[in-house]
């Protein structure tokens, strides 16, 4: 029988490696730079999860991390959207340490509870405070997976090739230049 603890932590650890890996080799401007129309960029998403983790995985058991609050949370920019992109005074090594503490952090509230041990996520409505690991657990799960999910988009845009991986062995830069124009050629029939 599966470890359904052990499974999660396990899912959580791999898209956080995914989301620092994700940096790797990219200039500051590269980084940080909006890529989206919203705004969105690899190393504010690695900021966001910081507080992710720092709540989800700490003060909601009552356990917060050495480095809360977070210079984001104490002014209330956070609801500003402060925690998605990067201020030029913070350091892409500051922002990679922060995440690291958080993890490490979380994983320690992991491996110290159960599953149905019991918590209370403070920015959340009064009637919904109360919820257990587990749940948060999954939320982080997928969080972290729904970033890493645009990471690998944004990565794929700046460096204007498919994503690390599976589709290096798939196939080369000529097999996926082909395999785009197939499918656009399929997508102008609806021009």
């Amino acid at each position: 029988m599966t470890d359904l603890k052990a499974e999660l932590h396990e899912k959580l650890q791999v898209t956080r490696g995914v989301m620092v890996a994700k940096l790797e080799g990219l200039s500051e401007y590269d980084a940080r730079r909006p890529i989206t129309a919203s705004g969105t960029n690899l190393l504010g998403l690695v900021k966001h999860l910081v507080g992710c983790e720092e709540v989800y995985l700490g003060t909601s058991f009552g356990r917060p991390p050495s480095f809360a609050p977070l210079p984001w949370v104490a002014d209330n920019s956070v609801w500003e959207n402060a925690d998605m992109w990067v201020r030029p005074e913070e350091s892409r090594a500051y922002i990679l340490d922060l995440y690291d503490q958080a993890c490490r952090h979380g994983d320690a509230t992991i491996e110290a509870l159960d599953l149905d041990a019991p918590g209370s996520v403070p920015h959340w409505p009064e009637e919904r405070r109360a919820t257990d690991l587990g749940t948060l657990l999954i939320r982080m799960v997928d969080e972290t997976a729904h970033h890493a999910g645009h990471a690998d988009i944004l990565r794929e845009i700046i460096d204007n090739a498919p994503g690390q991986g599976d589709a290096e062995e798939i196939g080369d830069a000529t097999y996926w230049s082909d395999y785009v124009a197939t499918i656009q050629a399929a997508a102008e029939t609806f021009r």
